[in-house]
């Protein structure tokens, strides 16, 4: 297939993109993570938490203990 720097720049923009994506998504779990501990440090059960933020219980304990990978 002969180059195409069109296709070339497309194909480099969404490798750059998924890795951004990749990069800030770990840092908004961490900070969600962090909240919701702080939360629990403070006093709020895990189904107040969850209250809060529409989640379900369960899934809060799962992010609170670092398992929403």
């Amino acid at each position: 297939m002969p180059a195409n720097p069109k296709r070339n720049a497309a194909l480099k923009a969404v490798r750059e993109a998924q890795a951004r994506f990749e990069r800030d998504a770990e840092g908004v779990r961490k900070a969600r993570r962090k909240a919701f501990a702080d939360a629990q440090a403070a006093g709020l059960s895990l189904r107040e938490i969850a209250q809060e933020t529409g989640l379900h219980h369960s899934t809060v304990a799962e992010i609170a203990r670092g398992a929403d990978r």
